[in-house]
């Protein structure tokens, strides 16, 4: 790390005023601040920062996205040799190595044009490049199908990323959560690709790992078996553990708890918010199910579809979520409340979590507004001042 650091040394001054290589000074500044914490945290005000800048942050996001990520390059093999019928005779390393190989395409092309249109805007503007898209550039293929063909997420990853995050101004300005607006993006342009029963399990085999499979073959995940009045075959167990087709890496619940630990006792994501989505989801499931709206119990719609990958890793996000810490019950407790609604209420959405989120992320800003009004009216009257 030395050699880098005296590198970076060396080949800096042709970055800054008057250099023949100015015009990539932010280009320059985006690597050595991912490789380096930067001397400085803040430019405008009084601020006390402690030695972890944002890029640190959101690579500890990263890291808590890992088990939830492997876990899904793992399911992605194990669905497709289960298809096939040839799961017996397949390795552990074969069937990890297959959903390895089909995944990994899909983390690139979203990084790629992601982090292209970050750093050309960066350029044309003349600013830094933010780091806010490290977070969303491994979210955004965990949250669709394998089946998710690689130029339709190219196109949603440059929509959320223009329209959903530059135009409000960059990272820490934008009102809906990138990832969350690539996913609702396919879903309204491509709906044949978010939904159905020929997206969820890849078919063909890569560099000799996997199985061709037909296709016309079809399989359902438990959200759709429900949405198609079909009960799910599997206990709560099976669908916690993950092993059942979904979007890549939503099905395990086990290792999405792992990322839960590590956001909450690094103290990056917030327990409130995260603990009042669960809340809010528990309590309307036991509603519907009372009231004979639905048969599955609370504990099967938390372990189904996004609902817990949504809590932990989207709802959270500090940028479009509630600040205040009452408004953050208020805020998670609705989006919780609004994923069970849209689930069972509405058969043409089976998930609900998604879109519950952007509607959350919608109603952040004026939640909070009324948190601190109410606070503000409150110490008012405390000091004897109309």
């Amino acid at each position: 790390m030395k050699a880098i650091r005296n590198y970076l040394n060396k080949i800096k001054p042709n970055f800054e005023e008057g250099g023949k290589l100015h015009a990539f000074r932010s280009v320059f500044d985006g690597f050595e601040t991912f490789l380096y914490v930067p001397n400085d945290t803040a430019k405008t005000g009084v601020n006390i920062h402690d030695a972890i800048d944002s890029k640190r942050i959101m690579s500890m996001v990263v890291i808590a996205l890992m088990p939830a990520m492997l876990f899904g390059m793992y399911n992605v093999g194990y669905q497709n040799y289960l298809a096939a019928g040839t799961l017996a005779q397949a390795s552990f390393l074969e069937v990890f190595c297959y959903g390895f190989l089909a995944v990994l395409p899909k983390i690139l092309v979203s990084y790629i044009v992601g982090l292209g249109i970050e750093f050309a805007w960066a350029q044309w503007k003349g600013e830094e490049i933010q780091e806010g898209y490290l977070v969303s550039g491994i979210i955004i293929p965990l949250i669709i199908p394998i089946g998710c063909p690689l130029w339709m997420l190219a196109l949603a990853c440059a929509f959320s990323v223009i329209f959903c995050k530059e135009i409000f101004g960059g990272t820490g300005m934008n009102l809906f959560n990138p990832a969350i607006a690539a996913r609702m993006f396919l879903f309204f342009a491509y709906p044949s690709v978010m939904t159905g029963d020929k997206v969820w399990v890849a078919q063909s085999s890569i560099f000799g790992l996997g199985n061709d499979l037909p296709d016309s073959f079809t399989c359902a995940t438990p959200l759709g078996q429900v949405a198609q009045g079909v009960t799910p075959d599997l206990s709560v167990l099976d669908m916690a553990i993950g092993l059942i087709p979904g979007s890549i890496g939503e099905t395990s619940i086990f290792a999405i708890a792992i990322g839960a630990c590590i956001l909450l006792v690094t103290g990056i994501a917030s327990w409130r918010t995260m603990c009042s989505v669960f809340v809010g989801g528990i309590l309307m499931a036991v509603i519907f199910r009372q009231t004979g709206k639905t048969d599955l119990c609370w504990c099967q719609q938390l372990v189904m579809g996004g609902f817990a990958f949504g809590a932990v890793f989207m709802a959270t996000d500090p940028v479009t979520s509630c600040r205040t810490a009452t408004g953050q019950y208020i805020y998670g407790f609705i989006i919780g409340a609004m994923a069970i609604i849209i689930r069972v209420m509405n058969a043409g959405y089976p998930e609900g979590m998604m879109l519950a989120i952007f509607f959350g992320n919608m109603i952040a800003p004026t939640i909070d507004h009324f948190v601190v009004e109410h606070n503000i009216n409150k110490r008012l009257k405390r000091g004897g001042t109309k």
